[in-house]
């Protein structure tokens, strides 16, 4: 059982690592006009679209005036700009609209009539047990010796061995150690399905920003709106209300 409770914590560590390793080409925001830049943000397609999304499966969607389409890496277009919506690509297919229609296409641009394989399941085993005492909750690790004192009312675990814990009101985060490495001082900790072990989203006061794989805060609550990270990078809303990319190491694809 600890041999795959290993397994089980190297494997968080080998998906962090995974999404913390930045994409070839960002959304790159000057203005109002969107290109795309390298890890220096030194600009390598052009500044010519109104809107742009990340590189999945070596295609990203673009927009000019209120029409979607793809283009490669080299910028070049692979579908016209005639899509009324374009989603990112997702194992060999996107999902678009046009006109009336919804359908999904593959990354020759062509129609799909076969419906998505679905993703497959992944067991996640429990890195330990949550202790009870006096109404409260702790946490001892099966791995190793750390033991967290019940002090808390929730406790979630993630993938990567971290604990998000909430006393009263507010969250914080704790390592595999059993060491509070994130203060009990956020409002909200939400870790999506596909990014948990590196990239939580945390919310104090109604602001927005990121966690890193140990726990630590790798962006500070400072954006109105957040979304998951995909492929690397993900999108966020300044506070004066414009959107833009981040990248895994929290920096900043976009100048106002």
């Amino acid at each position: 059982m600890k041999i795959l409770l290993s397994l089980l914590l190297l494997t968080g560590s080998a998906i962090a690592e995974n999404q913390l390793a930045s994409p070839s080409l960002v959304p790159f925001r000057q203005g109002t006009k969107w290109g795309y830049a390298d890890q220096r943000q030194h600009l390598v397609l052009p500044l010519q679209y109104d809107e742009a999304g990340p590189f999945a499966d070596g295609l990203a969607w673009v927009r000019q005036g209120q029409f979607f389409g793809y283009i490669n890496t080299s910028g070049n277009l692979i579908t016209p700009l005639h899509y009324t919506q374009a989603g990112n690509f997702q194992r060999g297919r996107a999902t678009v609209g046009l006109g009336s229609e919804t359908f999904d296409i593959d990354a020759g641009g062509r129609r799909l009539s076969t419906p998505p394989t679905p993703a497959p399941e992944t067991d996640v085993l429990s890195l330990g047990h949550i202790t009870h005492q006096s109404g409260k909750l702790g946490y001892r690790f099966t791995v190793g010796d750390a033991v967290v004192p019940a002090a808390y009312d929730e406790i979630r675990e993630l993938a990567s061995g971290v604990l998000l814990v909430r006393q009263g009101q507010k969250w914080g985060a704790i390592n595999g150690k059993g060491k509070l490495v994130l203060p009990l001082a956020y409002d909200a900790i939400r870790a999506s399905a596909d990014n948990e072990s590196a990239f939580p989203i945390i919310e104090q006061q109604g602001h927005f920003g990121y966690l890193g794989a140990d726990g630590r805060l790798l962006v500070k609550p400072k954006y109105r709106a957040a979304a998951p990270f995909q492929e690397g990078v993900a999108r966020v809303v300044t506070e004066a209300g414009q959107p833009g990319y981040i990248d895994a190491r929290g920096e900043e694809y976009f100048k106002d």
